[in-house]
């Protein structure tokens, strides 16, 4: 019979968590922070996904989301301690997906020649805000970098996230025959 996990532990009522290896640490470790960042991330994707959208977004959104669980099991992982079982890692194959999605969705749009607004439509402004998310994860994690060894995959997958986060608002702001606003400077 399988053991039921609890929501609550009640490990945490002091400001402290676990990280992957068992070692304690402050609610507010760099550490916590990069991963909690991702883990919105991954709710913003679900958030996207569950929108009236094509087939094909559906099926990337949720290879995304479980990509997210792997960099969020990497940036828990406290690399000192041992660890019982083997995680999964980001592989190069990932993110040439990513980047194969990006090039079949910008063969569809017109070329981007100003920056546009965020918006166009609801699920458009919703991958909008995702990728600020996306690149509020990597700032972060690049930070955690500094102090801590972080994959370098994971790094370079929250990078090509954010630009196919942006390529598909503007895909579903063009598929739903919408328009995008552009930004002109006031002169």
């Amino acid at each position: 019979m399988s053991k039921e996990w609890k929501i609550y532990t009640k490990t945490g009522d002091k400001g402290e968590t676990s990280l992957i290896g068992g070692t304690r640490v402050p609610k507010y470790h760099d550490r916590i922070e990069a991963y909690g960042t991702v883990d919105e991330l991954n709710s913003f994707i679900g958030l996207i996904r569950d929108h009236d959208i094509d087939d094909i977004s559906i099926a990337v959104l949720l290879q995304i989301q479980k990509c997210l669980f792997v960099v969020e099991s990497s940036l828990a992982t406290d690399q000192d301690a041992e660890v019982h079982r083997s995680l999964p890692m980001v592989k190069e194959s990932d993110i040439e997906m990513l980047e194969k999605e990006i090039d079949r969705m910008n063969a569809s749009l017109p070329a981007l020649t100003n920056f546009v607004l965020p918006g166009g439509n609801l699920v458009a402004s919703y991958c909008h805000v995702a990728r600020t998310v996306c690149r509020r994860a990597e700032r972060i994690t690049i930070k955690l970098s500094q102090s801590f060894k972080v994959a370098e995959m994971d790094l370079k997958y929250l990078n090509r996230l954010s630009d196919y986060l942006f390529v598909l608002a503007r895909f579903f702001v063009y598929s739903n025959g919408d328009t995008e606003i552009e930004w002109k400077p006031a002169k």
